[in-house]
């Protein structure tokens, strides 16, 4: 867990097994739990906790809370990925600690070249140093998942991201197997030589750097596109 004084959140804590040992560590914890039944064993198991009972994403407007806070979380797989890209928007979530699916792990911590390398691993890079911690297999848990699962630090440095920078990436990896060149070109005047880049590079090849200054320059030049266009129409 960080070694902070921040608020921490935790979401999903189901019986409450993390919970307890978060209670120990820090001082102030709020656990938000959608479940009635488990809202209630919650309330009577731990009566001094800040307990927040309903959907998690219904609750975060932009910011999970009006202070700086650290997650720490079991995360429900099938909300994992949608939990983690709101937290690391969220100006006021410094520390992401969390279990998830190993495969979802493996997609935010990729580096350029390998295979899981994509839009979340650039997004996540550019606000947070995240580290793998480790992977649990299925038989640590009752019951046990059908996949392996791994604990994941993000290290925020930076208050958000870029949403506009998120969607350019969608773009630039719309498909994975085609080259740079063609995916981006069906959105912008793209060349892939004038940036100092093959015609044959492929989205997983592009470091993070790179592919901030390609959308930061290709934004700039449709910004100046439909100024001249405004400029010949008046």
């Amino acid at each position: 867990m960080p070694n902070t004084d921040n608020l921490v959140i935790e979401i999903g804590p189901g019986l409450g097994d993390l919970t307890e040992k978060l209670l120990e560590k820090r001082n102030k914890v709020t656990a938000i739990e959608i479940d009635k039944e488990l809202c209630e064993i919650l309330k009577q198991k731990f009566p001094d906790l800040n307990l927040i009972c309903g959907d998690v994403l219904k609750y975060w407007q932009e910011s999970l809370a009006d202070e700086n806070y650290d997650l720490v979380a079991n995360l429900p797989y099938y909300i994992a990925t949608n939990i983690i890209l709101r937290a690391l928007k969220d100006k006021n979530a410094k520390n992401i600690v969390v279990l998830i699916q190993k495969e979802v792990a493996d997609k935010f911590s990729a580096k350029p070249g390998d295979k899981n390398y994509g839009s979340l691993s650039i997004l996540a890079s550019r606000v947070a140093d995240v580290k793998k911690l480790f992977d649990i297999p299925p038989g640590a848990f009752v019951p046990a998942p059908k996949v392996t699962s791994s604990v994941i630090e993000f290290k925020k440095f930076k208050d958000s991201y870029d949403e506009d920078f998120a969607k350019f990436l969608k773009i630039a990896f719309s498909n994975p197997r085609k080259t740079l060149k063609k995916n981006l070109s069906a959105a912008f005047n793209f060349d892939p030589k004038e940036f100092g880049l093959a015609d044959t590079i492929r989205p997983h090849q592009v470091d993070a750097d790179t592919f901030f200054r390609l959308f930061s320059a290709l934004k700039e030049r449709s910004k100046n596109g439909k100024r001249n266009q405004s400029s010949r129409s008046d």
